[in-house]
């Protein structure tokens, strides 16, 4: 098990460098949806690009990005249930939906799905299954309940993380993933009006 060098965001800001060390990219849209990877850039490989992608120009997105020479993880990673970088909470208070894309350390093309949004987790794995990606909303240790987890702390209180493996990174069902989570996400934003 990995354990965090810093506990909060306050400690990393204080041994890194902003727009050096890492990078934070903040666009609302006010969309009421937004898709953060607080584990981008160096972090978690590929997940900034899969979260800019499901972003589009219709949600909010937030991403963290990892920027050092080497050992981005093991320097710059602040688990969910502690990632309180002020810029991240202030957009997902104003959003019903929260998704935050994780990347999996996984030899398999999968994706483990969770949060306290089961709805919108459940509609996400039926969307990924129908475009042949094995998803999973239960099973695994990535469930995402903890209500401080980044997810869950938007105006509603329940979201979903999404933990992509490596393959599903850039590999041949990345555009899958992408679509399949970008239907079920404007599927949401229109029962919902």
């Amino acid at each position: 098990m990995h354990r965090d060098r810093h506990r909060s965001y306050a400690e990393l800001s204080s041994a890194h460098r902003e727009g050096i060390d890492y990078h934070v990219t903040v666009e609302r849209r006010g969309s009421g949806v937004a898709i953060v990877a607080p584990h981008g850039g160096r972090i978690e490989r590929g997940t900034s690009e899969v979260a800019r992608a499901i972003a589009g120009n219709d949600f909010d997105l937030y991403l963290f990005e990892g920027a050092l020479p080497t050992m981005n993880f093991e320097m710059l990673h602040i688990t969910s249930t502690r990632f309180d970088e002020p810029r991240a909470l202030a957009l997902i208070a104003d959003c019903d939906a929260v998704l935050a894309v994780h990347g999996v350390a996984d030899t398999g093309e999968r994706a483990l799905l969770g949060g306290r949004d089961r709805a919108l987790a459940c509609a996400l794995a039926d969307r990924l299954y129908a475009r042949g990606v094995l998803a999973q909303t239960s099973g695994h240790r990535y469930a995402g309940l903890d209500p401080r987890n980044l997810c869950n702390r938007g105006r509603l209180g329940r979201g979903v993380q999404i933990e992509l493996s490596d393959r599903l990174r850039g590999g041949r069902y990345e555009k899958a993933v992408i679509d399949a989570v970008r239907a079920a996400l404007h599927g949401r934003v229109m029962t919902r009006r």
